[in-house]
Order: structure tokens, then sequence, then C-alpha cells
């Protein structure tokens, strides 16, 4: 029997879906005597006997600690996690012409409000410095006209996507991987696992496919049980046939290796390093006063727990200060406006919208703290920006937060409003000091350099090639 149909067998799939793998597989069944052929697993397929020795590594490889690659079998590919500087120059020597990538999965940018996207639109440039010909399929609801055909060197194609919750993801990535098995890019970089699911469909199209997997998205709130299930298998089909998978935090780096047994990339999250000395006449806007307001910058979505925040900032009962919340939610719904009725009830909650450019910067700069109560998270980029303004953050103690390996007293658990209530005044009777701020500023600059990043996803493209 056929891999495809032992797959079938043990996987729970829509019926339209089984109906198409079927007929994929009885198309390919007088070219090949089995699907598998098809996708090469040889290079990505851990020896999980392995798996303790592998995390070991590349954690310690994580934290600049030298490691002896010869202690490891060679079937984890740690030379895939290592080196990657001295890769890259080889890599510059062998290929003389530029890389042709194309990027999917994601709204647009720039100043597009999303986790992904702002990944993408620091990303993106440096690729581009790095050689690569950089082109990325936007969803044409969400990208300003204004922007053009090109920004930073990077190329925008736009196609259309319904603006439904649960459908323009997987819509606009089917017709993406369509117009790629046109355009025939040396790289389709697939961002997110809900576009992952089409995976499959681009290798069979005969193109080399890298997955960044941000986040169990799954384990969002706002999603019901069926959108669950499809981004699960979006996972699956993500991490199983894709030619190389990166992931931007241990926790997601472990989860993969469990429930997958693949090797992935891990390559955090980065932040621009920003000039603080910013004027401080964006805020009279929104009637704040520097040092005088609790900051959330996020999406209006569940799972970043703004009503939590909400209780606790009634709780700590601070006079003289607000709570700040930017963003805003591309599909308004009943959570957002239950976010709006909490607020209402307090005049000292602002909210701001969608905010960018000085605006942004200004609230992230005079700001006394910054505080994510969220219960999902990949690895946050609004928290890294808070950090790298040198801010005193307090965050839920989720995975993925206490992979940043903060102070302690910068945690609270998760859903605790009175815990959170207390630190939020400790924070505030305690001030952080200058050098404080510029410690944390360093330390930022130091573990999530977006140049670096850049590097090695560069790397991974020449590995899957």
């Amino acid at each position: 029997m056929s891999f495809l149909k032992k797959l079938l067998r043990k996987v729970t799939l829509p019926f339209w879906l089984k109906s198409l793998f079927e007929l994929i597989n009885s198309l390919l069944s007088n070219s090949c005597q089995n699907i598998y052929d098809l996708f090469d697993f040889r290079h990505s397929k851990l020896n999980l006997a392995y798996e303790s020795s592998y995390i070991e590594a590349v954690t310690k490889s994580a934290n600049s600690q030298p490691i002896n690659i010869k202690a490891f079998n060679s079937n984890t590919q740690l030379e895939h996690d290592l080196n990657y500087s001295a890769a890259l120059a080889r890599d510059n020597e062998i290929f003389a012409k530029p890389l042709r990538v194309m990027m999917l999965g994601l709204r647009g940018f720039p100043d597009v409000q999303g986790g992904v996207e702002a990944h993408t639109e620091h990303l993106a440039p440096l690729l581009v410095n790095l050689g690569c010909d950089l082109e990325v399929v936007v969803r044409s609801p969400y990208q300003k006209v204004g922007i053009g055909k090109e920004w930073c060197g990077v190329k925008f194609t736009r196609i259309w996507a319904p603006k439904s919750k649960g459908l323009e993801a997987i819509i606009h990535t089917f017709l993406g991987v369509l117009y790629a098995a046109i355009k025939r890019p040396d790289i389709l970089h697939i961002h997110a696992i809900g576009p992952a699911l089409m995976t499959p469909l681009a290798r069979l199209l005969g193109l080399k496919v890298v997955v960044t997997h941000h986040g169990p998205d799954y384990d969002r709130q706002k999603w019901g049980n069926f959108a669950r299930n499809i981004l699960l298998l979006g996972e699956w089909m993500g991490m199983r046939f894709s030619n190389g998978r990166i992931v931007i935090s241990n926790v997601i780096r472990e989860l993969v290796i469990r429930k997958h047994g693949m090797h992935s990339a891990l390559i955090f999250n980065g932040v621009v390093m920003p000039n603080t000395d910013i004027s401080e006449k964006y805020l009279e806007q929104f009637e704040i006063k520097k040092n005088k307001y609790i900051l959330l910058v996020s999406r209006f979505v569940p799972e970043k727990r703004h009503l939590d925040l909400v209780n606790a900032f009634n709780l700590a009962n601070l006079p003289g200060h607000k709570l700040v919340f930017v963003g805003s939610s591309d599909h308004p719904d009943a959570y957002v406006q239950s976010v709006k009725d909490a607020a209402s009830t307090n005049p000292n909650i602002v909210l701001t919208g969608f905010q960018t450019g000085d605006t942004l910067r200004s609230l992230y700069a005079h700001a006394a703290m910054f505080v994510l109560p969220s219960s999902h998270e990949g690895l946050s980029i609004s928290l890294l920006e808070a950090l790298s303004y040198g801010l005193p953050v307090i965050a839920s103690d989720i995975p993925a937060n206490l992979e940043l390996k903060l102070n302690p007293k910068c945690y609270f658990e998760l859903g605790n409003t009175n815990e959170l209530a207390s630190l939020i005044n400790m924070n505030i009777d305690q001030p952080t000091s200058v050098e404080r701020r510029k410690t944390l500023r360093t330390w930022v600059n130091n573990q999530y350099n977006w140049r670096v990043i850049a590097e090695k996803t560069y790397s991974e493209y020449r590995n899957s090639i």
C-alpha cells in the first residue's frame, strides 16, 4: 500500500482533501513507485534516538558555548544550526547569481499590523542586501497601493484574497503557490502553519519550500474546532513536506522534534535598535504624559488578554497614570467590543488604534512600563521592541515569554490579575534606572540582531536547494 494511503488511514481529513490526495496519488502512480519518493526526507528527518543530544547541543550553540559536533550522530544535521557566517561566505563564493526567493503567507508590509508582517518587514530588505532577488506575494486588501511594486529593493506582487478571518490565508496561499509554479523561484518561503497547508502542493509542482513556524496558531482562542484541525494539519504538512524548516523559539523547535521528528533551524525574531531621543509631542493627541502610562502594543485578539490588564489596572488604582492600548483588529468581533466596553468604564484607559512611525516610537520611548498578559505567543516582537527601548516589562509566564529569561520579577501567573496588579504597583514605586535601561538595550541588540537573523535565513535557503 502506498505511503499516501497509509497516511490517509491514520489522519482524519475533510472528505474533499482526502479526495484531492487520492486523485494526486492516482495521477502519480505511473511515474512514481511511491509518493514518498517525491519528497526527499533524507536530510531533514531526525534520528529520534539522538533527540536529547540534539536539543542540548543546539541550546548550547544558541548560548554561544563551544560544543563538539563530532559527539553527535550526523543524522541530526547539527552543522545546519552552526557556523552560519562560514556557510554564508562559502555560498557567496559558489553561487554567483542572485538567489531568487518568493515569500508567501503574510498580509503585506510595510506598516501592516501583525507579528509575521513585522518579522518580514525587517527581514526582507536585509535578504536583498545579502544578494536575494526577493519577491513577496501580498494580499491586496491589506497592501497599500501607494507602496508601489517595490520597496527597499523588495518586489511586491498583489494577489486578491477575501477579507475573511477563516478563508483569506488559505485561499491567498493557494493562489500564491500557483503563481510561484509559473515564476519558478529558487526558494518559496511560506510563513506560518496555516499557509503551510499548501506545502505538499508546492512540492508536487516542483518547488523548493522553506516554512517558518511562527507558533502553534491552533492554540489561539479565536479559532473553533474545525479551524484548529486545519491549522494542525497545516503544521503537519509544513513540517514534514518542506525542504527546510525555520522556528523562532526553542519552545517551537522542541515541539517540532516531539510531534514530527524533524530537524529545524532555530532563528529567533529580531528587533531594530531605535533612537530613544524622540519628542513627547506625539503623546499630546492621546492626552497622556511621559512616564505616566502603562503600554500594551498588540492586535485586538483574545489571546492577548486585554481584559486581564484592564482588571489589573483597575485593581492597582494608580492616580495620575493611564493604561494605553495600541493596536486594532483586522476583523472586529465580540472580543473587540468587549475591550471597548471595558475601556469606556474608566476614563484613564486610552485606545489609540493602530500606530506606526514616530507616533509609535514616542509611545514606546516615554512609557512607564510595557505589559504583555497574553496566553499565546511565538516570540513576541512587541515585547522585544519594548526591551529595545529599555522599558521595564511585565509578561505572563507562558513558555514563549519565559524563554527570554528575564528577571523572575518580570513574570506573573497567566490570568492572575491580583499578582499582575502588584507587579504594576511595584514597578511604579521602583522606577528602572537609566543604567538598567542601557543594559537592557545592549542585551537585546546582542541577542536579537536582524542582520544575524537575515544571514541565518539566507544560509537556510542555500541548504534547502
